[in-house]
């Protein structure tokens, strides 16, 4: 997100600032595909269409895959629990895994959709570039961006977010809500990478700096991953409770006076707030989240 200047005299107007939504668009150079992956991709369809429970040799039938590959095949899906298995005929069907990817992305759509209102009404009081974000798998993924309306502004950034949840402030409001299991396996799988000097590398200091998150309600980011980039987020959270992505405002590090990242994150954390609410989400409990003084 390095910081650019704007004439916004010379650039059309369309009726508001536009969203661009962060999916990585890949180009195809040829027909090369990984075998594995598509016999794999046609057992989970045969099962999908049957309409009932399978058996290895309908499965190996249908398929044209001979038992012996169509078996590991099996295995290896029913480990990753996008497979079942029946004890008693030993049968097979669809996982719960199947559920849980479907549901996520129709959790992506919604989130999106409802979304975008509110991210184009913080981006009108703050003035500044906002982001809408959520966990795929252990990668931080941004789902939309809406530009400032400054001259003076963040621009996008040319390297990926995947990585970096430790060092992003949509990323921080996630992390610091997950089990203790879950940031060990995003850390174990993603490292914490230097994105600047300010980048924090230590377990220990991240876990500080959650807990605060957890306390204040709010994460911030501080040049941790684009110098001269200040950035402050929140959680978003659905009908149960669970926060399921986050929402953020970036601002360059010489607008970020106390008067305007006060302004910036009442707003952030009004944002996120509303739309937990038309998520479903419970009002916030002033008490939750508060494990340690304030020291």
């Amino acid at each position: 997100m390095a910081l650019e200047r704007v004439d916004h005299s010379a650039t059309p107007q369309h009726g508001g600032p536009a969203s661009r939504l962060g999916t990585q668009v890949s180009v195809e150079r040829g027909p090369r595909r990984i075998q594995s992956v598509s016999r794999a991709l046609d057992v989970l369809e045969v099962l999908a269409q049957a309409g009932s429970e399978l058996s290895l040799s309908e499965i190996s039938a249908r398929t044209g895959l001979n038992i012996s590959t169509c078996h590991h095949i099996l295995a290896t899906l029913a480990d990753r629990g996008y497979v079942g298995q029946q004890p008693r005929d030993r049968s097979y069907y669809l996982g719960n895994r199947i559920l849980e990817l479907s549901s996520s992305r129709i959790r992506q759509f919604n989130i999106l959709d409802m979304a975008l209102p509110e991210l184009r009404r913080l981006n009108q009081i703050t003035r500044e570039s906002v982001h809408l974000a959520v966990m795929q798998g252990l990668d931080l993924t941004t789902l939309a961006q809406l530009d400032s309306l400054e001259a003076i502004r963040v621009g996008p950034s040319t390297r990926g977010k995947t990585n970096a949840a430790h060092a992003t402030a949509t990323g921080k409001a996630i992390l610091a809500w997950l089990p203790e299991t879950e940031v060990a396996r995003v850390i174990a799988e993603k490292g914490l990478n230097r994105f600047t000097d300010h980048t924090m590398t230590s377990i220990a200091d991240l876990v500080e700096d959650l807990r605060h998150v957890r306390r204040k309600g709010f994460s911030f980011d501080n040049e941790e991953f684009e110098p001269g980039v200040v950035c402050v987020g929140a959680a978003i959270r659905d009908h149960a409770g669970a926060v399921i992505g986050s929402l953020s405002c970036s601002t360059p590090k010489l607008r970020a006076d106390k008067h305007h990242l006060d302004r910036i994150t009442k707003a952030v954390q009004d944002t996120a707030t509303s739309l937990s609410g038309k998520l479903g989400s419970p009002l916030p409990d002033p008490s939750a989240g508060f494990d340690g003084d304030d020291s």
